[in-house]
């Protein structure tokens, strides 16, 4: 879970009706009492939740060994049975604030700064999570709940535990602070209630400002994970043994087989192999919730693809490291989709028991379920002490990182350390994580005395991700390679992807192409996104077959690509599943309109449709939620350029950085208004403002020095871009800016040289080869 989660409260009325219970402001005293009855679903209507109590009566085991786990005990209301913390008139202090737990009669509260900075005792309503740390929620006006930022250490004291602690310790968040508790990103329907209370919808009201969430169970009960299950229940009323095949039951199947599914294929194998591929529907369900992720519809089907309700963060920085390794808290899924165990059929609940969330077996003893013991569970292999920490599997291939301070996770690529990578990348690896004191050199020398050097010569596609990041177009054939390579996880396949899509052009179209084709949603997302810079013919070309693609975020990112195409230019036949991929688009961002960053999509949508009235109305929306929120300004100061309102495009961005005024962003583009304006010497000024405040971004930095040179001062402007040159070898604007201005100041030589530079990061470019051919007399 995020620092920045937050849970619920507040009065909960059960309805006559199947519909969730209404959330509102004032905490409620008690939860509601249980259903005791079901309505038939009537044929054809969609099924309905039930309750985890009407499950129990057929499924009492499963429900025994949910009932105590973390999903059951998600989200309480706040009790002296539930509550963790120590609340006797404990102070904990952090920027300066000293916050008071107390109790006033039987309501746990806590004295600490407002939205205005000043002390306030405000109630606890509900306790969130159990494990290793607890928090706590408070109502606010408007359906709010928001979360504290001190959580309570639920570890034994021996392990540093039983202690109030800080989720941001040592960054001295106050309440101007967009990260403050009591702000935008702290409210627990923005960030995190969807994965943390069954069928939950939001319920955000853009016109009001307001929060009608609901929900029909507080915690994340059975049809959290099975779907709604009145159907399933009306066949269970009419069914007898012998029961039919599970598709009679109204329910998707989620079985795993994993007792009977994996076996060793003869005597000596050293892997277990799967019997046949598992039903994708169960791990699907895990993750929609167990993964770095935005969303897309909250009409979530139990087992569709999770391209079909949410959009997955791709394996890039500052969520992951060059190789995939975790990085920022990406709960997992995005790291076990890069495993060889995903590749080879391994699901979630081969590990995990899904009820009580507890392992299948503890120790080495679970992997060697499907790892020989004799051959992985001993010194010959792990060289280190037997039963020592050193030689549990998890250690080398599942190292851990804290997150919310304490919270150690394992990461789930389940990869081979590759200490050589470290050196090269910069990336951990779990040698180093565990002997500290330690260099990746030296375990890179130790795993070449154990196992020769031949495990260096594997190839990984870390090396590629990273040259996407920092070799610019230079990487662009390796990426395109890695992107079509049917053995490579498809979340690497669509990274390369994402990492290629600045640098798409006309010769990357037929690879683009093919890969619209793929079986898995994110390389066909990912593809769609190559497709976005063509022209309008070979986007209709290309993207409009997609727009009936089954998978919702496929066809989104299709309609996104040709909403500025004319009725006209499409075929008539795809003009309706555009306009019916776009509104579900649309409805994505309006249920996520408490989100700056939704508004500002929405914004850019009505721009690329010329609705820019409705695009201006969407990017003030955004700074009205967060005035903080750079990019709020920038989208509207463009907005009015695009009207010619270069007047009110100078007033908002002059008004953000009264806001931010270390905003490299804000600086650059009033610079750029000002030279529309040819106010040159003002412009010049932000300019440099600009690149001095973000020193890598290699735009600023070009930027500047063509200001420098219009300016009159080649010199000057030539040393800038030698050293942007020294900091972006192969950033092709600045390339180029280096062979305009020595030509213009008589250095032949030196703009052959850099045409040169140009020439091996676009070696098949015939006006480069042209140039070079001119510059050297040929």
């Amino acid at each position: 879970m995020l620092a920045l989660i937050v849970l619920i409260g507040g009065m909960i009325v059960w309805t006559s009706s199947s519909r969730a219970p209404a959330i509102s402001s004032p905490p409620a005293d008690a939860l509601p009492a249980t259903a005791t009855g079901v309505a038939s679903t009537p044929a054809g209507a969609p099924a309905s939740y039930v309750g985890a109590t009407v499950c129990k009566s057929c499924h009492e085991s499963e429900f025994k060994a949910w009932s105590g786990s973390h999903h059951q005990l998600a989200m309480q209301q706040a009790t002296a049975a539930t509550v963790l913390g120590d609340f006797t008139d404990v102070k904990f202090s952090y920027a300066g604030v000293e916050s008071t737990f107390f109790k006033r009669g039987d309501q746990f509260m806590v004295r600490t700064d407002g939205p205005d900075g000043k002390l306030v005792d405000y109630p606890i309503s509900y306790t969130f999570g159990l494990y290793p740390l607890q928090q706590y929620l408070i109502a606010f006006p408007g359906g709010r709940y928001q979360v504290l930022p001190i959580a309570w250490d639920a570890r034994p004291q021996g392990e540093g535990g039983q202690r109030w602690f800080h989720l941001y310790p040592g960054q001295q968040i106050d309440h101007r602070d967009a990260l403050h508790w009591t702000g935008i990103y702290q409210n627990w329907a923005l960030q995190c209630a969807e994965c943390h209370s069954t069928n939950l919808r939001k319920g955000y009201d853009a016109a009001s400002n307001r929060y009608q969430t609901t929900f029909s169970e507080i915690n994340v009960a059975c049809e959290s994970c099975h779907g709604p299950a009145s159907a399933h229940v009306d066949w269970a009323g009419k069914a007898r043994p012998p029961y039919a095949a599970h598709d009679g039951k109204g329910l998707p199947s989620l079985n795993s087989r994993w007792r009977e599914a994996w076996r060793f294929p003869a005597a000596g194998a050293k892997f277990a192999v799967r019997d046949q591929p598992a039903d994708p529907a169960a791990m699907n369900t895990c993750a929609a919730c167990h993964s770095r992720r935005s969303t897309l519809s909250e009409e979530r089907k139990a087992g569709a693809p999770l391209e079909d309700s949410h959009r997955l963060a791709m394996l890039t920085a500052p969520n992951y490291h060059a190789d995939g390794q975790q990085r920022e808290e990406v709960y997992v899924w995005g790291s076990f989709l890069q495993s060889k165990m995903h590749q080879n059929g391994v699901t979630c609940m081969d590990c995990h028991e899904p009820h009580s969330q507890k392992l299948r077996a503890e120790g080495n003893a679970l992997c060697s379920r499907c790892h020989a013991a004799d051959t992985f569970d001993t010194p010959a292999h792990h060289r280190h002490q037997a039963g020592g920490k050193g030689a549990q599997c998890v250690s080398c291939h599942m190292p851990t990182q804290d997150y919310m301070v304490i919270h150690a996770r394992p990461d789930h690529s389940l990869r081979i350390p590759r200490p050589d990578l470290s050196s090269a990348l910069g990336s951990p690896n779990a040698c180093t994580q565990c002997h500290t004191d330690r260099q990746p050199a030296w375990a890179a020398s130790a795993l070449d005395s154990w196992y020769g050097k031949a495990w260096r010569q594997r190839p990984h596609y870390g090396a590629v991700l990273h040259a996407g990041q920092t070799q610019g177009v230079r990487a662009l054939p390796s990426l395109l390679e890695l992107a079509s390579s049917p053995a490579t996880p498809a979340i690497v396949r669509a990274t390369a992807l994402t990492l290629a899509q600045p640098y798409a052009n006309a010769g990357t179209l037929p690879a683009a192409r093919a890969l619209l084709h793929d079986a898995d949603p994110s390389v066909r997302i990912a593809a769609l996104a190559m497709i976005a810079p063509a022209d309008p013919l070979n986007r209709v070309l290309s993207a409009s077959p997609l727009l009936t693609d089954p998978v919702r975020g496929v066809r989104i990112e299709a309609a996104q690509i040709l909403a500025d195409v004319p009725d006209s230019q499409l075929p008539e036949g795809r003009r309706a599943a555009r306009d019916a991929a776009l509104q579900e688009y649309v409805a994505s961002l309006d249920q996520d309109a408490d989100w700056p960053s939704a508004n500002i999509n929405l914004g850019n949508l009505r721009l690329r449709q010329g609705r820019t009235d409705e695009a201006a109305a969407a990017y003030q929306r955004a700074i009205k939620l967060d005035p903080q929120f750079v990019g709020g300004y920038v989208n509207l100061a463009d907005a009015w350029r695009q009207q010619g309102r270069d007047t009110e495009a100078e007033k908002v961005l002059r008004q953000g950085l009264a806001v931010l005024p270390r905003s490299a962003d804000l600086h650059h583009a009033l610079g750029l208004l000002l030279t529309r304006q040819q106010q040159g010497a003002a412009a010049l000024e932000e300019f440099v403002e600009a690149a001095r405040l973000a020193p890598d971004n290699a735009r600023y930095a070009y930027v500047e020095a063509i200001a420098v040179n219009s300016a009159g001062k080649p010199a000057d402007a030539l040393a800038l871009l030698r050293k942007a040159n020294q900091r972006h070898p192969n950033d092709l604007e600045i390339l180029s800016a280096l062979i305009s201005i020595s030509r213009e100041t008589g250095d032949r030589q030196a703009a052959l040289r850099y045409a040169r530079k140009a020439a091996e990061l676009l070696p098949d470019d015939q006006n480069v080869k042209q140039l070079v051919a001119e510059l050297a007399g040929r």
